[in-house]
């Protein structure tokens, strides 16, 4: 049950030294009535965006010619121009400090561990940079990464991007048909590939996979070979492939890099979408944009400063990587780790934690959730001293996961979920260093972004669920999704539902206190008997049972209706029986509405989830509706889905 007093709130001084008070004293400067609340300063910067982006890019001291315009077409959310006048280069705003202060700590479970000063990281980028250049990459050309969650991708990106290339990402844990259904698509000239990665103590191979990819991409002109395991005596087998270190030796006396500055919506990644209903679209961010949104969402939302130590559990395949890169260009040392979340007895992370002294620790919702069904009580078993904020993203957090943060974390955190999506390479809602944190809510809109909760006849609702739009252009919206030289398809993905107005496929609701619940993604919505349910509100319910590790709702198509049907994988040695069962349904129906409680409720040894750790509602349906499920190469196991077709308990 949910507190009526707020589970945290910051203290007096901590208010006072946050950025975001500093930067509401520069922006009160600018308004033309008094910014006294984080309301006001939100209004302010949605309704006055022009002052807002230039004061952010003034602010943060973006390196870079501004330009006098700021925004064109502002009544167009689809063709909206931010900074046509402006050149920048993202690397060079991420490498301004070349000092022997820590830039990188990188973790690979409990097998690697290595420190890269500032200074060394750009020398680093220097070599690799003057090595791309004589191989003939320009502004433009595709540079694509087969990688761990490492220093040397980083050094990929940044060189890539100091050159004005676009960079482009997968996880090694991806199999052979889900890379090329990505980079077959971006066509990269140039790809990066380790011979294996680190995953739950085991050292996984794919030097045979990657003979595979490289022999599916043709435009690749040149495959360097990233060491990590040291197996890399199948590198003969691959075409047009080097070494890493082969690739730069005849760099290694470079230091200088030139930074190619570029336009403001020059493009930086290509991002992909979950594939899991087809084709993986591909999304192209600019350098500006991206460079913008997330200055502003380090600083002033989660209040990252120079020395800060920030983590973000995540891998190269998810946005969140990209997202944690940035933290640079805000003087943090990036905290990086490849592997499972749960090596070393499931102490990994908060070893890494105590022992580097974080200050942010981002995670997913499932991996906090998952924590507390364990012995592991991190309050009390590490010295966290320096952390200050909890990120959560990936899922709704439920509000027993809040609790569980403030009791067996640590009670003096700020814990902000934040949502967002690959589709902007950044957040919607997320955290404030100065509100309060309420039990299952999101604090508050991200400044800048005009974000309202939508019923279906398109009037904006407050305490009512609904869909999560964006009613004006924001710097981070995609430049265009990649071969979509019309843009029909971005404006199909967006700007359909309500015509001119970005839909983001959240289904949500805002709260009393101005901060947001998600409650699902809208195409996963329960429909029972035309009732909206959202799958979150029965997963908050479930998963407080110690006896489930994790569950999936969908609604199965029966009798002319919709009948709710709840999936649950229990602890190991566990069998759902009609007693379990029976507090399963109970729990639920006490929490929530009768039309919540599943008419079915059965048990699996796994849930399919993507690469990033989301559980794949829609695959699951469509596995038990019979239809085929397009593009399974985006799932880290796949082999699931066969758990949930022809099961004889949903024939009646």
């Amino acid at each position: 049950m949910k507190s009526e007093y707020p589970l945290w709130r910051p203290n007096a001084g901590r208010c006072q030294s946050a950025q975001i008070t500093e930067f509401t004293l520069r922006a009160n400067a600018l308004a033309e009535k008094p910014l006294v609340s984080y309301a006001d300063l939100h209004a302010w910067s949605i309704e006055q965006p022009q002052l807002f982006w230039k004061a952010i890019w003034e602010d943060f001291g973006v390196i870079g010619e501004m330009g006098q315009r700021t925004l064109l077409e502002a009544e167009e959310m689809y063709g909206a121009r931010w900074f046509p006048d402006a050149r920048l280069n993202y690397a060079e705003n991420l490498l301004r400090d070349s000092s022997n202060e820590p830039a990188l700590v990188f973790w690979g479970e409990d097998k690697v561990k290595r420190h890269l000063s500032r200074i060394q990281l750009r020398r680093q980028v220097a070599e690799l940079a003057s090595a791309l250049r004589s191989v003939g990459i320009v502004a433009g050309d595709c540079v694509a990464a087969y990688m761990p969650n490492m220093p040397e991708t980083i050094v990929v990106m940044l060189a890539s991007a100091s050159i004005g290339a676009v960079f482009t990402s997968a996880s090694p844990d991806f199999g052979v048909r889900g890379v090329l259904d990505r980079f077959g698509q971006t066509r990269p000239k140039v790809l990066f590939a380790c011979d294996g990665y680190w995953y739950n103590g085991q050292a996984v191979d794919v030097m045979p996979r990657l003979a595979e990819i490289a022999a599916g991409l043709p435009t690749v002109a040149q495959l360097i070979l990233v060491p990590y395991l040291g197996a890399v005596g199948g590198i003969d087998a691959l075409p047009n492939a080097v070494t890493l270190e082969r690739f730069i030796a005849p760099h290694e006396s470079v230091e200088d890099i030139h930074f190619a500055r570029l336009p403001f919506d020059h493009p930086l990644y290509i991002m992909y979408s979950s594939g899991t209903t087809g084709v993986p679209k591909c999304i192209a961010h600019g350098a500006g944009g991206t460079l913008l949104q997330h200055l502003k969402e380090h600083r002033l939302h989660c209040d990252v400063r120079q020395g800060d130590s920030l983590f973000y559990f995540t891998t190269c395949g998810w946005m969140m990587w990209n997202w944690l890169a940035s933290g640079l260009a805000s003087g943090a040392r990036l905290l990086l780790y490849d592997g499972s979340p749960f090596a070393a007895g499931g102490r990994i992370l908060w070893e890494y934690a105590q022992a580097e002294r974080m200050s942010h620790f981002g995670t997913s919702a499932k991996y906090i959730d998952a924590l507390a069904k364990t012995e592991i009580i991190p309050l009390s078993d590490y010295n966290l001293a320096a952390l200050r904020v909890v990120l959560s993203t990936g899922s709704p957090l439920a509000p027993e996961s809040f609790a569980y943060v403030y009791s067996n974390v640590k009670k003096d955190v700020q814990l902000s979920s934040i949502s967002g999506g690959t589709d902007i390479i950044s957040c919607f809602v997320l955290g404030n260093p100065t509100l309060p944190v309420w039990q299952g809510e999101i604090q508050c809109k991200g400044l800048g972004m005009a974000v309202e909760v939508w019923n279906e006849h398109g009037v904006s609702v407050r305490g009512e669920k609904g869909e999560l739009v964006c009613t004006k252009p924001f710097p981070s919206m995609p430049i265009g999704f990649w071969n979509d030289p019309t843009g029909e398809k971005y404006r199909a993905a967006y700007f359909e539902h309500y015509p001119g107005v970005w839909c983001h496929g959240d289904y949500c609701e805002i709260t009393a206190h101005e901060g947001l619940i998600i409650h699902g993604r809208s195409d996963a919505t329960l429909n029972p008997g035309g009732v909206r349910i959202g799958t979150a509100e029965i997963y908050r319910q479930v998963e407080t049972l110690r006896e489930i590790v994790e569950s999936v709702v969908i609604g199965q198509n029966f009798g002319g209706d919709v009948r709710v049907v709840l999936f649950v994988k229990l602890r190991e040695g566990l069998f759902l029986d009609d007693e379990l069962t029976g507090r399963i349904k109970q729990s639920i129906r006490d929490s929530t509405t009768p039309r919540h409680v599943p008419a079915r409720v059965l048990q699996v040894a796994d849930i399919p989830r993507t690469k990033s750790g989301k559980i794949v509602e829609l695959a699951v349906r469509n596995v038990v509706h019979r239809i085929s499920v397009l593009n399974i190469e985006a799932l880290a196991n796949p082999e699931a889905l066969s758990l949930f077709a022809d099961r004889r308990e949903l024939e009646d």
